[in-house]
């Protein structure tokens, strides 16, 4: 589903000026400015292919909302307004790189590009239209192309840092098992990476059960971890596997503990039935903090959104993701330069992002590296966004292994 993009063709040359200070406090330079695509007067615009109505809906309405948040206010270089671009691709590919092909010729970067695989479909698209791209998702393969930000580790080093929580804390010892449902794809089989190279190194058997987004009933893989008799269960799903998992686990008693990745809970799952079973089985491995941690945030976003009747983790990471974008934007300003290129350089010469606790620690971004080692764990709970953090930020002994070079 890769296709290679025509480059856009008669890019007009745009000069603005830029103010002396960026809002972050930084030089933001003077003199002119050099645009081309995706710059109109004082306003900047960026796209975002979300999952609105797909089977990661929730968290990409809240990511969604965390990057409109924070560009209600923020500017780049004190000057430049953000607008979005938002569409949503359902989460199916096809329609992600159709999305992208109507939207390019009118944005400067994408602030969000959800799932694994519409990234892996516009790959070539990107890097052919010399786009920086912020990724909602931890794709290992992600680290591969050329401008694409993956804001925090990589599945698998996720999923060995939610791993290695369990043997912290006496959940899980060397030569135990471990059930791992996961996706078919990127976003699952990296996902599964972790737990296989953990298990190589603790001696854990492994039971894998793949399945496609479209499976809902998990009754028959907790049937067979059951009778393989596993000490823990992994997941790289969504929500609604999780939320059969747990009601599975229950009802065929099978009382171990779950650890998962971070898109696989959302705060709506705490209205269920498996409300209970969560809040004393689910650990999840994550990039993002929590609203415990960011109370203003919190303010602001129901004042925001008073209809939102839950916020999840999610709109902690989209608002991070603006964050991260300003830096970059911010820094090309400075440099004179707000056309695409001077974006990508800008880019690439970022080092250890900083997001004030939003997000894990960020190295940079190196091809084929992780661009983080740490993970936040945190457990279902009734407080704002539904989780709270046991574990702060932390690298566990298996990260650098699976990091990458």
């Amino acid at each position: 589903m890769i296709r290679v993009a025509a480059i856009a063709a008669a890019l007009s040359m745009i000069v603005t000026g830029c103010s002396s200070k960026a809002e972050n406090g930084s030089d933001g330079g003077s003199g002119d400015v050099a645009t081309d695509v995706g710059v109109e007067g004082d306003t900047i615009t960026l796209g975002v292919l979300t999952d609105l109505t797909g089977v990661f809906a929730s968290i990409g309405k809240d990511m969604t909302n965390g990057n409109s948040l924070y560009w209600k206010t923020a500017k780049v270089c004190d000057k430049y307004t953000v607008k979005l671009d938002v569409q949503d691709t359902q989460y199916v590919p096809q329609q992600g790189v159709q999305l992208y092909s109507s939207m390019k010729s009118d944005v400067l970067a994408m602030q969000q590009t959800i799932g694994s695989p519409i990234n892996a479909a516009l790959a070539k698209d990107f890097v052919a239209d010399k786009i920086v791209n912020f990724p909602s998702a931890l794709g290992e393969g992600l680290t591969e192309i050329p401008g694409t930000a993956v804001l925090g580790p990589t599945y698998d080093v996720e999923m060995s840092n939610g791993l290695d929580y369990l043997f912290r804390k006496n959940m899980l010892k060397e030569g135990d098992t471990v059930g791992h449902i996961y996706f078919e794809g990127e976003y699952g089989e990296t996902g599964l990476e972790g737990t296989t190279h953990v298990a190589k190194v603790k001696k854990l058997q492994v039971v894998e059960a793949q399945i496609k987004p479209t499976d809902q009933d998990m009754s028959a893989q907790i049937s067979q971890f059951k009778a393989r008799g596993v000490d823990a269960i992994a997941l790289t799903v969504a929500p609604t596997q999780l939320a059969s998992v747990a009601a599975a686990s229950q009802a065929q008693g099978l009382d171990v503990p779950i650890v998962s990745s971070a898109p696989v809970f959302a705060p709506g799952l705490l209205a269920g039935p498996t409300a209970p079973w969560l809040k004393s089985h689910l650990y999840v491995a994550a990039q993002t903090s929590t609203f415990e941690a960011h109370p203003d945030l919190y303010e602001q976003y129901t004042k925001a959104y008073p209809k939102e009747k839950s916020a999840s983790a999610g709109v902690i990471f989209g608002y991070g993701m603006g964050e991260v974008m300003k830096q970059v934007l911010d820094a090309a300003c400075k440099k004179g330069d707000l056309t695409r290129q001077g974006v990508l350089d800008a880019f690439e010469g970022l080092k250890m992002v900083d997001t004030g606790g939003l997000l894990v620690p960020i190295d940079g971004f190196t091809l084929g590296r992780s661009p983080s080692l740490y993970s936040f764990i945190y457990r279902p709970a009734d407080v704002p966004g539904g989780a709270t953090i046991v574990q702060d930020a932390f690298l566990g002994q298996f990260a650098e292994a699976l990091a990458g070079s």
